[in-house]
């Protein structure tokens, strides 16, 4: 089913510091549909009201603070509530060493599915997404992530950033079919696949980005730059027009 292509919010922080209104103004005039928030707990109503009156949807957050053990969950998912998300992702926050074995991926492994049982509830689900130190380590000859997904419940599923996935060394369109339905959310970045290198708009580097978005057509597209060289909503307009015109991207008009 055709979704929204997505901008993950975290791509333009230092302009929402500045002027939120404005900034997600420029991201539908863009022509994005929707947006992923890294931060759902800052003004949640309000937020919820200028992405209606913007014709924006935020179908997924990014919650670290469900990571906060003197934080009240319910607020956290209150507030989710609020901005009319249902998939709710950990972006992070773990020690790395937990994913180098197998039994620091089953205390991740019970972690998110500890998580999953409070969000239930408010009928959301938990996923994980993953940067290089997911994949990078080898545990039992699979990649850490891999690994991680044999061990969650069901209910628990992956956003897989699908950049930091080939700076971990993975061939990101094959981990993607294993992966399989396991992957709700695409993370969808471009640039030179190295450490420490500014992001390019997507279409413009070295991701094989067709490739990638055959392999999990039913996920969600997101659109991140965790830097950027040049100006960045002249990025994500770039990334936009790539990304719509390809078949692969199966997005909304």
């Amino acid at each position: 089913m055709p979704l929204p292509l997505s901008v993950q919010l975290y791509t333009v922080r230092d302009q929402l510091a500045t002027d939120r209104d404005h900034t997600l103004r420029r991201i539908a005039e863009i022509g994005y549909g929707a947006v992923e928030p890294f931060d759902p707990l800052t003004d949640p109503q309000g937020f919820r009201r200028l992405t209606d009156d913007l014709g924006l949807t935020a179908p997924i957050t990014h919650a670290y603070a469900l990571l906060d053990r003197d934080r009240d969950p319910a607020e956290v998912f209150d507030a989710i509530a609020a901005i009319g998300a249902g998939l709710v992702v950990i972006p992070g926050g773990i020690p790395h060493e937990e994913f180098t074995t197998r039994d620091g991926l089953s205390r991740v492994a019970d972690l998110l599915a500890e998580l999953a049982g409070r969000a239930a509830p408010y009928g959301m689900k938990i996923g994980y997404h993953n940067h290089w130190w997911e994949i990078e380590p080898e545990v039992e000859g699979t990649h850490a992530l891999e690994v991680l997904a044999g061990l969650l419940p069901p209910e628990v599923f992956l956003e897989v950033d699908t950049y930091w996935a080939a700076v971990g060394g993975a061939d990101v369109p094959a981990l993607l079919d294993r992966l399989g339905g396991r992957v709700r959310a695409l993370h969808v970045k471009d640039g030179p696949i190295e450490k420490g290198e500014p992001h390019t708009a997507v279409g413009a580097g070295k991701m094989p980005v067709p490739a990638v978005l055959a392999a999990a057509p039913d996920a969600h597209r997101i659109v991140e730059l965790d830097t950027c060289a040049g100006d960045v909503f002249e990025a994500l307009a770039a990334s936009k027009e790539y990304l719509s015109s390809l078949p692969e991207a199966r997005l909304t008009a």
